[in-house]
């Protein structure tokens, strides 16, 4: 099975991830600001077109961060060896 990873900064600066499957579906969602690492959960919005969207709710600020993604910008995840 084919993963991608997407990551954005949110307004407070944590990064922002999401792990998609082939299908640009949300697997994971995580924030990171520093060195403390959280739960982000986080879904994609018309997943099927070339252009979609993925939410975040980040849990450092609270705030719902959305960000419009280009299926040609997604990056492969390389399987753990």
């Amino acid at each position: 099975m084919s993963q991608f990873s997407v990551q954005s900064r949110c307004e407070c600066q944590a990064i922002l991830t999401a792990t998609l499957d082939e299908k640009h579906h949300v697997v994971s969602g995580t924030a990171s600001r520093g060195r403390t690492r959280e739960v982000a959960p986080a879904h994609s919005i018309g997943a099927s077109d070339e252009r979609f969207d993925i939410g975040w709710a980040c849990p450092f600020c609270g705030r719902n961060t959305l960000r419009t993604i280009h299926v040609g910008a997604l990056r492969p995840v390389r399987a753990a060896s």
